[in-house]
């Protein structure tokens, strides 16, 4: 009975450490900040929680103009990342009163537009390699 215990102990803990050896790490980093002040909060999201609670969120110091960030341990699937300079480290993005952004910010894939940024123009795919993303402001 020991040797049968023992033997399902080892087979549940042989098959968490696989599946945590396939989970992949997404390295980001901003590569053209205008100072050192402040922090980039980044946030890595899946299409379902986009823009709203992060799966990963962290604030990471800057540089010499560069800030990155390791998020560990993904599953393997399509996932954005948004960051912006929270350069009077309030810990909020800040807006004027026309709801225009005073802090630079910037997304995966690096698409710009007078807007927001979406899920469908920030997603990549995270398989069987670890994820290396530049990103800029």
């Amino acid at each position: 009975m020991k040797f049968l215990i023992t033997l399902v102990i080892s087979t549940v803990l042989l098959v968490s450490t696989e599946m945590i050896a396939q989970n992949r790490t997404i390295t980001a980093t901003v590569i053209n900040i205008s100072s050192n002040d402040g922090k980039v909060g980044f946030a890595l999201y899946n299409k379902a929680t986009f823009m709203q609670t992060p799966i990963q969120g962290k604030d990471v110091e800057i540089i010499n103009g560069k800030s990155v960030v390791i998020f560990k341990n993904v599953v393997p699937g399509e996932y954005a990342v948004v960051c912006y300079h929270d350069k009077n480290n309030n810990g909020k993005m800040d807006f004027s009163p026309q709801r225009m952004p005073l802090e630079a910010y910037g997304s995966s894939n690096n698409h710009m537009a007078f807007a927001p940024p979406t899920f469908e123009n920030a997603k990549f795919v995270v398989s069987d390699k670890d994820v290396y993303l530049d990103i800029k402001f």
